[in-house]
């Protein structure tokens, strides 16, 4: 069960753990950076929601600390209290990144599309692949025989590509979310809301941070996958 995947795996966790920090400390730094418009998270999104005709799509205040999401259900952008109501560049970043999903949203973006739709069976393949999997490495060759095939390889095999939903859907989530923040970069810099060049580099900043948490995500289920595929490939 042991391979080197095991090094790769290690190497993500700690990418992961840096993307966090990274995130983290960019949000306790802009966040006490004012922006200049004077604009807060909340008015911006408001105003880039407007500029775009999406007069119906509503603003609210949610719960946390960095929270921050677009519901396509309910066509609410919601800001978590550090964004919602504070004018710094951190707050007109995040406010208008969200908005830009609320924008992919209405104009039909294809990977947000897929996103949506792999997303139920994606969270169902999270949980069960890996349990399934591991139920099938456990019960080994000696399972009941299932159609010439044992149980044990069936539940192996079923556990990897619910798993693979769940990679797919990680995959997908990139170009949504890299198109969301280049969106956000232009609404900000066509309506006026960051004002010269170093607010634009520092809204980028906090944006390209925030990026890379779903790029070490993505990261760490592909190589979990592999993994798998190897482990089963051993058997």
């Amino acid at each position: 069960m042991y391979n080197w995947t095991y090094i790769l795996l290690i190497l993500a966790f700690i990418l992961a753990l840096y993307a966090q920090a990274k995130v983290r400390g960019s949000y306790n730094r802009f966040s006490k950076v004012g922006a200049a418009c004077g604009l807060t998270g909340a008015q911006v999104a408001r105003k880039i929601l407007d500029q775009n005709g999406l007069y119906t799509v509503r603003v609210e205040k949610t719960q946390g600390v960095l929270s921050d999401h677009y519901d396509p259900r309910s066509h609410t952008v919601r800001l978590s209290p550090g964004i919602y109501g504070e004018p710094t560049i951190a707050a007109v970043a995040v406010a208008a990144h969200e908005t830009g999903h609320a924008v992919q949203h209405a104009d039909g973006y294809v990977p947000l599309k897929m996103r949506s739709a792999f997303a139920p069976v994606a969270s169902f393949g999270s949980g069960a692949g890996p349990i399934l999997f591991f139920i099938g490495v456990i019960m080994g060759a000696g399972a009941e025989a299932l159609a010439g095939t044992s149980v044990s390889s069936w539940l192996i095999m079923i556990g990897i590509y619910l798993f693979a939903f769940a990679v797919l859907f990680q995959v997908i989530t990139l170009p949504v979310e890299f198109n969301a923040s280049s969106k956000a970069l232009s609404f900000l810099e066509r309506d006026g809301v960051l004002v010269g060049a170093q607010e634009v580099k520092q809204a980028r900043k906090m944006l390209s941070a925030a990026a890379l948490t779903y790029v070490a995500a993505a990261l760490m289920a592909i190589l979990q996958l592999v993994r798998f595929i190897l482990m089963s490939q051993r058997r």
